[in-house]
């Protein structure tokens, strides 16, 4: 079958991964004024960090010993993914899903040109280039000085910043670091930071609708840390990491029929370019990861 191959199971969880992800944030959007912002994230950081905390345990997860230094590498990273819940849902909760989406995808090029930057990674002319005319598609998504920029755009590239800062600073962790170790660390970290976020503010009461948002939410978070793991443990990663923008397709589908948006022309063909890019870089480093060919700038 055509399924059978590990390739195209990792290929599969990684769509499946992707959709839950942009469920998951449809979720938290149609909680938009129902729930204050700090109430939500720490309510959905409960479910989740218990269920990583299980996930970890039967994993094997707290078993080995870690470092002082990668205990602070995981402390700052934890920090950015406290942070980046309460920019990106911000944002969420105020600009059209597919457009959050949309500049979200320009991460696999902020990240490559980080690793550049600080961690010498080899970069060549072609994938620089390719990471420009990245960045100018998300101007055409943004487009500041025009009348639909707002704060809120500002709010996700700074989310799009400082989860390039947690990628960075994830590399420089030790492989022998359990992954699932430093989830649960950053689902720990957000959970306290909604928490103190939300001692300061009036709590709004769940009702049957808003339940049952939050436990989607949760749902669909948690089939992402899932299917996002399998991905990554079954078959080629380089195989699968193309089907990563498949979570636009659905961002699309979902703001239309849910939240009843459409982005612009110049929105759509930004997100074109981004994703274009984006599937060029992935490709030039998996035709330079070959076996036998030796690693250089691409």
């Amino acid at each position: 079958m055509w399924y059978g191959s590990d390739n195209m199971r990792g290929a599969l969880f990684m769509l499946g991964s992707m959709a839950a992800f942009t469920l998951n944030d449809a979720c938290m959007k149609a909680l938009g004024g129902a729930v204050p912002l700090f109430q939500a994230i720490f309510l959905r950081g409960i479910a989740v960090s218990l269920f990583l905390a299980a996930l970890a345990w039967w994993l094997g997860a707290f078993g080995p010993r870690i470092s002082r230094r990668d205990w602070g590498l995981i402390a700052i990273r934890s920090a950015c993914e406290a942070a980046v819940a309460w920019f990106f849902i911000t944002a969420l909760f105020n600009m059209p899903i597919a457009n959050v989406t949309a500049i979200l995808q320009v991460l696999p090029l902020t990240v490559a040109l980080a690793a550049w930057l600080f961690l010498a990674e080899p970069l060549g002319w072609r994938r620089l280039l390719a990471i420009v005319i990245g960045l100018a598609g998300v101007l055409l998504i943004v487009r500041p000085g025009t009348e639909g920029f707002t704060i809120y755009s500002v709010y996700a590239l700074i989310a799009v910043a400082l989860i390039t800062l947690r990628e960075i600073v994830t590399r420089k962790i030790e492989g022998q670091v359990p992954s699932m170790t430093i989830a649960l660390s950053a689902a720990l970290a957000v959970t306290v930071f909604g928490g103190l976020g939300a001692l300061g503010g009036v709590w709004a009461p769940l009702d049957g609708p808003t339940s049952l948002k939050l436990a989607g939410s949760v749902f669909f978070i948690m089939a992402a840390y899932v299917f996002s793991v399998m991905a990554m443990r079954i078959g080629d990663v380089s195989f699968a990491a193309p089907f990563r923008y498949s979570g636009l397709l659905v961002a699309l589908i979902l703001g239309a029929l849910v939240f009843d948006e459409w982005p612009s022309g110049l929105t759509l063909l930004g997100a074109a370019i981004v994703v274009g890019t984006g599937l060029f870089t992935l490709y030039r480093e998996r035709l330079a990861m070959r076996p036998g060919r030796p690693r250089q700038a691409r």
